[in-house]
């Protein structure tokens, strides 16, 4: 069972930054996909980002493509996700999730590849 906690939301204006942190830990297997999604009312939940727990296979949606960077620290065994110039419509509660490692391989990135999930850590923006 691989444990999954988020860190890191809060409120900006709109053109701020926020970073959001993802421990995982437990688990079988030394290496999963890791993936930030979001989510607000009423809608389903998307992906924003992923990444190979190894590092690489980086995939973002393309709507925070050039604003939004997910990394590995391997130091903390942390994932983070640095949102710069955060726009009201990226205001929802963001998740973090880890999944199979080959999911990181496919090309669609979809919410059904991730099987733990964290509580999430609500991004507000105002305009």
């Amino acid at each position: 069972q691989v444990q999954v906690v988020e860190s890191g939301g809060g409120s900006v204006q709109a053109g701020g930054s926020l970073r959001l942190s993802c421990a995982a830990s437990g688990g079988a297997y030394p290496t999963y996909c890791m993936g930030w999604f979001r989510q607000t009312l009423g809608k389903e939940r998307e992906g924003v980002a992923r990444i190979y727990s190894e590092g690489g296979q980086i995939y973002y949606v393309d709507s925070v493509k050039g604003r939004f960077t997910i990394s590995l620290d391997n130091r903390t065994n942390t994932v983070n996700l640095q949102m710069n110039n955060l726009q009201p419509e990226d205001s929802a509660m963001y998740y973090c999730a880890a999944g199979d490692a080959f999911r990181c391989f496919y090309t669609n990135f979809k919410v059904d590849y991730f099987e733990y999930w964290g509580q999430g850590t609500q991004v507000s923006v105002s305009s």
